[in-house]
């Protein structure tokens, strides 16, 4: 497919301006050269354009707000001065497999000065002696070369983790240290919270028991002085009435006999 077909395709009715990512992998420009693309697209962010048998940049329009672009597998070897000037805020640029020799032509991205990011796997230029550090010498503003930085630290897979590990930076772990492990605060806010509460409970058992012994106390001198007297003056009466008794019938016994 054409890369002006292409293009339109992936437009689906959409204004230029509305545009934040094209791909255009894998689609054929014409003589090598960029076709279809224009200024309208002042919000695109990503653009690739990988096999797409490119050989020049000339016809790069203005893409101001332009941060990741993919160029690989062409047949660019010149002309990178381009990007400098219509793609200034690229971030990442990826130019493996294409036809660069020298370090000459890599010197022409000294003007991209947001550039963090760039790959160059299989051009002719890796094969230079110590190219990894004529490339970040020349390049001072990348971080990574080839997905790994000058200590060979692979470089993240996206930018979401290039902005956790900036946070982690800003935000060191020495409070948590400071702190101690989680969960070792609330183990030990149990701990004392049941050690309180049962010194509690001990205290509200001890004063129960106490209360319970002075409470049988009262009750006891209660019996004494208000119940023990009544019972004993019931106690005499009712050994008086029983005497009575018997007597009255010891002596009707007695007349019975004198009758017989």
């Amino acid at each position: 497919m054409e890369m002006k077909k292409r293009i339109a395709l992936e437009l689906r009715n959409r204004s230029p301006a509305e545009v934040t990512e094209l791909v255009l992998d894998n689609c054929r420009s014409s003589n090598g050269e960029i076709e279809g693309l224009s200024d309208g697209l002042k919000e695109l962010e990503f653009l690739s354009m990988a096999n797409v048998e490119l050989s020049s940049l000339a016809k790069l329009p203005q893409l101001s707000k332009l941060r990741k672009l993919e160029l690989s597998d062409n047949s660019i070897s010149g002309g990178l001065e381009v990007l400098a000037e219509r793609c200034s805020n690229l971030t990442y640029l990826n130019l493996s497999g294409n036809k660069i020799k020298d370090l000459s032509t890599v010197e022409a991205l000294t003007n991209l000065k947001n550039l963090k990011s760039l790959d160059l796997f299989n051009c002719e230029l890796t094969n230079l002696e110590d190219y990894r550090d004529k490339i970040f010498c020349k390049l001072p503003q990348i971080t990574y070369l080839d997905g790994f930085d000058q200590e060979d630290n692979e470089a993240p897979d996206s930018e979401e983790e290039e902005d956790d590990e900036s946070e982690e930076d800003e935000y060191p772990e020495d409070e948590e240290d400071e702190a101690g492990p989680p969960g070792e605060d609330e183990e030990e806010d149990e701990e004392e919270g049941e050690s309180d509460l049962g010194e509690d409970e001990e205290e509200v058992g001890l004063s129960y028991l106490l209360k319970e012994e002075i409470h049988d106390e009262e009750d006891d001198d209660d019996y004494v002085e208000d119940g023990g007297e009544g019972e004993e003056e019931e106690y005499e009466e009712e050994e008086a009435v029983e005497r009575g008794e018997k007597r009255k019938r010891e002596a009707e016994d007695e007349g019975d006999e004198d009758e017989d």
